[in-house]
């Protein structure tokens, strides 16, 4: 692969996705900063690591400084609470997105998610221009996250794209990850397109490999030149092993959400279920 002389930022550095991201960052760019709250050590030539939170402005200010593109990975990566969900993913992001702004990054890449969307049913098939109905204080985060995204695209010039992660992992594991699972290597595909794109200004993408199930019109995504190389039917028969061991959710199998979707519903499922 070609080596591109950039200097990205990847935040969430030491996550399962970031540690999963950081090989193939090296094999495109020429230098990539790694951020976390968590320090990392098995640094590779030409990674470096710098430690902040994400609210911390002053840590941001100093990691942003001479970043052309940001990946950002970094925050809460489940449901919390609404204090914690609040400030790794709402404050946090402001906090990043304004010191990028400041320093003059050119690109942002969102680790966005499909709990953003997690109440459709699994019977609807969705696009990008649905409207977003988050399953979680988690899934509403991610959606502040895309509506930030839009705002410092249209009126600062960054250049944005939003990729609602399905389930990154080496095959689906379940039924449900059948129609939203995705392979490293296409995450990967649509990250290059985030940074290098030309003609991108602010997308929100789908981030699901070749899944015949999948509950996602990714239009956009192809129109940016993304071709996935990985299909989850290659692995029908592991998920659906798995799928056997898992018991039934009542609520949760309902939705695109899964048991974000179950977890404190106390509303009216025929309603939710058919609208």
């Amino acid at each position: 692969m070609t080596e591109i002389n950039k200097t990205v930022l990847l935040t969430g550095a030491a996550g399962d996705i970031g540690t999963r991201l950081r090989p193939l960052l090296l094999s495109r760019y020429s230098r990539i900063i790694l951020s976390d709250l968590q320090e990392i050590t098995d640094l590779a030539d030409r990674e470096s690591f710098q430690k902040g939170d994400l609210v911390d402005k002053n840590a941001m200010d100093d990691i942003c400084k001479g970043v052309d593109a940001i990946v950002h990975l970094g925050g809460q990566s489940v449901e919390g609470d609404w204090d914690t969900v609040n400030h790794c993913n709402i404050q946090g992001m402001f906090t990043l997105m304004e010191a990028a702004h400041q320093a003059g990054v050119e690109r942002l890449v969102f680790a966005s998610s499909n709990h953003a969307i997690g109440m459709y049913s699994r019977n609807r098939r969705i696009c990008v221009d649905s409207k977003v109905r988050p399953d979680s204080r988690y899934g509403l985060s991610k959606a502040f996250g895309e509506a930030l995204c839009s705002l410092y695209a249209d009126k600062h010039g960054m250049r944005c794209l939003s990729i609602r992660i399905g389930n990154v992992a080496d095959k689906p594991l379940d039924l449900r990850r059948l129609s939203m699972w995705i392979h490293i290597e296409d995450l990967f595909q649509l990250i290059q397109i985030g940074v290098e794109h030309p003609d991108l200004h602010n997308e929100i993408v789908f981030g699901c490999s070749q899944n015949d199930r999948s509950f996602w019109d990714n239009g956009p995504a192809f129109r940016l030149g993304y071709r996935p190389k990985h299909k989850a039917e290659d692995h029908v028969v592991h998920a659906m092993t798995n799928q056997k061991e898992t018991g039934p959710d009542a609520i949760g199998d309902n939705f695109q959400g899964g048991t974000f979707s179950s977890a404190e519903f106390d509303g009216d499922l025929e309603r939710i279920r058919w609208s």
